[in-house]
């Protein structure tokens, strides 16, 4: 975008020189043509030694407009020169040729060209440069995986449908990653499920080893293998399952982070920006409070990220009448806290909710994998910083800890 204003600038410069140039060299022109009538009236001269006044066609010349007997006491609004010839005087009326309607036609033709010049470039940066340097963004985030933010609408017949389409494909990749986070609870579930139901019937099973320890089999060797061999397998079952179980508690979502320096602002102000659109039309009052911008280190898009869930659970899981955004400072850390308020989640609950797959008493009837909280706990542990929750009255806050520079 910054290319092509600079591109529109020289061409607007352009045609200002070029104007500037014609209206010189014009000037020059009418300089040398202007001296013209005094030609004309020396030939006028030369005719009237042979030739009688009523005889001379004035048709034949440009700038003489009356040829006279000279009097003095005549009055003559047009440019004359006397002229003496065969002892008369005679008076030649002329036009100077400074007639300047040609010059202002093409100053207004020139004019029009540049308004029309400045105008497609004003269509061309609205309608097709602008959309096309968001799409630049846009493939940005989703390549980075930031898919919680809608595409607006362009009614651009350039791009109108193509960034419908990219709408589209963001809410299905949204929708595959969710799909893939439902699969990996399933699967999670199925392993921790797995894991309960093998170690009932290991209990069983050294019950009835230890049965058979108590001479239950005949012979002394058959109740020796067999207990030896339900008591290997049991340890080795057992083994299995706790590899499982502990497989299970591994973390499922890879998240990595870049960590470098960026400024509170720049965080905050694309943030608020989205979200005073957002909960405007939700009417929900939304509020970012002053705050001194600070030299952070972190990555800033997992920053975003973070600072997204914690709104979007703030639209989804508040009353919908107020969302805020505060900051504070401990030792060398910004403290960033989102608060909404509508908060019926119980005191008990705050331990748990930045576990995986966790939904709180305040989740009923709402959609929802309980990852949200899970992954801005890991993002920001992987930053050097932290996450906490406190409910204060009727109010849910969350506050990211961040480390700055």
């Amino acid at each position: 975008m910054n290319r092509f204003k600079k591109a529109s600038a020289l061409i607007i410069i352009a045609e200002i020189l070029i104007i500037i140039s014609l209206n010189l060299i014009y000037s020059f022109t009418a300089k040398e043509s202007i001296n013209f009538y005094r030609v004309e009236i020396k030939r006028v001269a030369k005719l009237l030694e042979h030739e009688d006044i009523s005889n001379i066609d004035l048709s034949r010349f440009e700038t003489i407009l009356r040829v006279s007997e000279y009097d003095p006491d005549e009055i003559c609004n047009n440019d004359y020169a006397v002229e003496e010839v065969n002892n008369h005087l005679y008076r030649i009326e002329y036009s100077a040729g400074n007639n300047t309607k040609p010059l202002d036609l093409m100053n207004t033709g020139l004019l029009l060209s540049m308004i029309i010049t400045v105008l497609v470039l004003l269509y061309l940066g609205l309608k097709v440069i602008g959309p096309f340097d968001k799409m630049t963004s846009l493939t940005e985030e989703l390549a980075k995986g930031n898919l919680s933010n809608p595409i607006k609408a362009e009614k651009s017949r350039f791009f109108g449908k193509f960034l419908w389409g990219m709408d589209m494909l963001r809410e299905n990749l949204e929708d595959s990653k969710a799909k893939n986070l439902e699969y990996q609870k399933e699967k999670k579930t199925m392993l921790l499920s797995l894991s309960h139901d093998i170690k009932t019937p290991l209990s069983a099973i050294k019950l009835y080893a230890k049965a058979l320890s108590d001479d239950i089999y005949d012979t002394e060797e058959k109740k020796q293998q067999a207990l030896d061999g339900i008591l290997l397998k049991t340890d080795e079952i057992k083994r299995y399952v706790d590899e499982i179980y502990n497989m299970s508690r591994e973390d499922f979502i890879k998240l990595e982070v870049n960590i470098k320096t960026v400024y509170l602002q720049s965080i905050i102000e694309g943030v608020a920006a989205y979200y005073k659109d957002k909960l405007s039309v939700i009417h929900t009052e939304f509020a970012v409070r002053e705050y001194d911008n600070a030299l952070l280190l972190a990555d800033p898009d997992r920053l975003i990220e973070s600072l997204q869930n914690l709104m979007e659970n703030a639209i989804k899981y508040g009353d919908g009448k107020k969302i805020s955004i505060s900051f504070d400072e401990e030792e060398d850390c910004k403290l960033i806290t989102v608060t909404n308020t509508g908060c019926s989640l119980e005191q008990s609950e705050l331990s748990s909710i930045f576990d995986s797959f966790y939904r709180g008493s305040n989740t009923a009837n709402i959609s929802g994998n309980g990852l949200g909280l899970y992954i801005v706990k890991q993002l920001m542990l992987k930053m050097d910083g932290d996450v906490f929750a406190n409910v204060i009255e009727d109010t849910f806050n969350v506050t990211l800890v961040v480390k700055k520079a």
